[in-house]
């Protein structure tokens, strides 16, 4: 292990296969046999199962349930709203067949060419349109709203360039999709939606991260309204972290939802739809890891505490493990997740350096001398610090230590993305600062033109105009035509 992390490629030498490399030999993924697409191990899932977990008990807080929709959609349903099919068209795999045969030439296994399917399917790129034709068939009155369904799938568009996590054919998410008797009310629940996701981010992940609205070229294909939150990776790029779209009344037109309305009226109903990714991995990884590999915030860690006894004889394994029996107990009392990690085929060493590349947050070394002392090693994963600590009411001083942990990251990732954050006024200092990374705030015109120039020229695109931003009389740092508030600027995953 210690050679592992030797080999591992340091950020400031080239931060992408740092990157790569973390994400393998950290034990959260790898590549498969299908292009494009990974398998998420175990330690890697056990993230997400946290990430999903405390995700899936705020959306309930806010009355949404969960169901489950088909994952094949009929051509037919995608082509219904002109924005929607276009905007994914080109990502689609169709399945044109349902059965196979052996060929009769000998070369192994052929696609039944008399098995063709009356109308193609679609893998879900996302799943709007199946979830809008079926709430044709939920929704006939205004008591039948709001509908409020989210489910937890996987979604497959077809990439040509991947990177784990960040970007695969195949991912795992969560959707919501929201049905509303009056556009306020969907308004309100995109909002509330991109609500949860900061706090989600911030509160969980430690990843500070900048509400916004998309700019029209930038909005979810056949949304009015596309809110995001914006990270900013070590690096200083952006990663888009969570969307939540205002759909209007788009996909009832579509699909015919309506509703009876209190005056005995018909109306179309008013959507949203919002959603994260294991993408959120990604964000997590290069938000807050170092050299030295992951680091978790202990809020989502799988393994929030590791104890490890140091002894050389099976006496003094004995003794150490009943000290650490009650030490183990009380922690998982107090909602702490440990492990005790006594197997005698590892050395302390290696396990020291396995527990550090996967992010261990505390580590707690324990020896017959330390027993004696009636002392204790504390090791904090995020600043690397060895402190010796009374062995006596340990638990309490390792709760503290947690959240500790979990601020100190998180103040840690804002103080990085704060002193990576620019104003610009020229486009001679916007190409300069670009170059350099981070969040660039410039007036910008409006337009779709500019945004296109910029982007041709530079590699940065809008990430968002803040909720929060301010009216300012400005220039566009292209055009120079008038402006009114600044919007963020930067290259993105």
């Amino acid at each position: 292990m210690a050679k592992e992390l030797k080999d591992l490629t340091k950020r400031a030498d080239n931060y992408s296969q740092w990157y790569n490399e973390l994400v393998v030999k950290a034990d959260l993924a790898e590549q498969s046999a299908v292009r494009g697409c990974m398998v998420i191990k175990p330690y890697g899932y056990a993230i997400w199962e946290k990430m999903q977990h405390e995700l899936d008990k705020m959306f309930k807080q806010t009355g949404v349930q969960n169901a489950y929709f088909p994952l094949l959609i009929p051509k037919s349903f995608l082509s219904r709203e002109a924005d929607h099919v276009e905007g994914f068209a080109k990502e689609c795999a169709v399945v044109t067949h349902y059965r196979l045969m052996n060929d009769p030439g000998g070369k192994g296994v052929v696609v039944d060419p008399s098995a063709r399917l009356e109308e193609e399917l679609i893998i879900r790129p996302t799943s709007e349109t199946i979830i809008w034709n079926t709430y044709r068939n939920w929704i006939n009155s205004y008591r039948d709203l709001p509908l409020l369904i989210n489910q937890w799938a996987n979604v497959f568009r077809w990439e040509m360039r991947t990177r784990m996590f960040l970007r695969t054919a195949e991912f795992l998410w969560q959707e919501g999709h929201t049905a509303h008797a009056t556009k306020e009310e969907a308004e309100a629940k995109a909002i509330e939606m991109l609500n949860v996701y900061a706090d989600f981010a911030e509160k969980y992940m430690a990843v500070p991260v900048i509400k916004g609205i998309k700019t029209p070229n930038e909005r979810f294909a056949g949304a009015l309204e596309t809110y995001t939150i914006e990270a900013m990776m070590q690096d200083g790029k952006a990663l888009q972290s969570g969307t939540s779209h205002f759909l209007g009344q788009n996909f009832a037109k579509a699909f015919d939802v309506k509703f009876i309305d209190k005056e005995n009226k018909l109306q179309d109903v008013w959507a949203t739809s919002w959603g994260v990714s294991t993408r959120l991995m990604g964000a997590l990884i290069m938000t807050h890891s170092d050299d030295n590999g992951l680091v978790l915030p202990p809020h989502l860690a799988p393994i929030q505490v590791v104890i490890v006894p140091v002894y050389k004889t099976d006496d003094q394994l004995q003794l150490i493990n009943q000290v650490v029996e009650p030490i183990v107990n009380n922690l998982r009392g107090m909602g702490i997740t440990v492990k005790y990690d006594n197997a005698d085929n590892k050395r302390p060493g290696f396990k020291f350096a396995d527990y550090e590349l996967k992010g261990v947050p505390v580590r707690l070394v324990l020896g017959a001398r330390d027993i004696e002392a009636g002392t204790i090693e504390v090791m904090r994963r995020d600043t690397l610090e060895k402190s010796s600590e009374q062995l006596s009411g340990i638990e309490n001083r390792v709760k503290d230590l947690l959240e500790e942990i979990q601020q100190n990251i998180f103040n840690k990732a804002l103080a990085q993305r704060e002193r990576m954050t620019y104003k610009v006024d020229t486009w001679d200092e916007f190409k300069e600062q670009i170059e350099k990374g981070g969040f660039i705030l410039a007036h910008w015109d409006g337009t779709s033109e500019t945004e296109d120039k910029i982007k041709e020229e530079t590699k940065a695109t809008i990430r968002c105009i803040p909720l929060d931003a301010v009216e300012e009389e400005g220039k566009c740092v292209y055009s120079g035509k008038p402006s009114k508030r600044r919007v963020i600027f930067a290259r993105n995953y």
